[in-house]
C-alpha cells in the first residue's frame, strides 16, 4: 500500500476524490496538512480520522521544514497538492513524489496567479474551443513539472467561467484517479 500525504489550502475536492478511490488505488492517506486553519480540508480529515495539521508562518518559523518533517516522519511516497495555495519547496519536491492537478490544459492557463475561476474565466475570456485539466508532477516553477495525463473538454459557446468550473471539476476527479493508477504501477 501507498502512503501519500495531501496538501490542501481550502476545500480539498482532490483530497475527496483520493479518499473515495483509496481501496482501488491501494493507497493509504497518512495525513493532511494545510496553511489555513480554516480550510475544509482539515474538518474533513478530522471527520475521517486523518492526522491533520495547519502549518504556516504563523504557527513554524519554518513551515517548509515542518512539511518536510511530518511527510517524511510518516513514511510517504506521493505528495498530492489538493488546491494547495503555496510554493512547495524543492526539498520537498526532491524528496517526494509531488503531483498537483491544474484546471486547464498546461502549459496553457498556469503559472502563477493561476488557479480556480482565474482560469475559467480566462479560457471564456478568449473564446477557447476546448478546456480541460492536467494532472502533473511538480517541481520548482509553477504548473511546469512532467504531464502525467490531461483530460479535456469542450468548450460550449453558452459556458461561463461557472458552467465551465462545475465541468472541469467533475474530469478532474476521474483524471485524478485515472493519473494516480498510471504513477502506483
Amino acid at each position: 500500500m501507498t502512503k501519500i500525504a495531501i496538501l490542501a489550502s481550502h476545500n480539498g475536492s482532490g483530497f475527496d476524490t483520493l479518499y473515495k478511490n483509496a481501496k482501488e488505488l491501494n493507497i493509504s492517506i497518512e495525513l493532511l496538512i494545510s496553511n489555513n486553519s480554516d480550510s475544509n480540508a482539515i474538518q474533513k480529515a478530522k471527520n475521517r480520522d486523518i492526522e491533520n495539521y495547519v502549518v504556516n508562518s504563523k504557527t513554524d518559523d519554518n513551515p517548509d521544514a515542518k512539511i518536510y518533517e511530518l511527510i517524511k516522519n510518516k513514511d510517504c511516497t506521493f505528495v498530492y497538492l489538493s488546491g494547495y495555495m503555496k510554493k512547495i519547496s524543492e526539498e520537498i519536491t526532491n524528496s517526494f513524489k509531488v503531483i498537483n492537478s491544474h484546471p486547464a490544459l498546461l502549459p496553457k492557463y498556469g503559472g502563477k496567479g493561476m488557479y480556480g475561476h482565474y482560469v475559467h474565466e480566462a479560457v471564456i475570456k478568449n473564446n477557447e474551443k476546448v478546456s480541460g485539466c492536467t494532472l502533473h508532477f511538480v517541481n520548482e516553477v509553477y504548473d511546469d513539472g512532467e504531464i502525467i495525463l490531461q483530460k479535456q473538454i469542450p468548450v460550449d459557446a453558452d459556458d461561463t467561467a461557472i458552467s465551465l468550473e462545475s465541468k472541469i471539476k467533475e474530469l478532474e476527479s476521474q483524471t485524478i484517479v485515472e493519473g494516480f493508477k498510471r504513477c502506483l504501477k
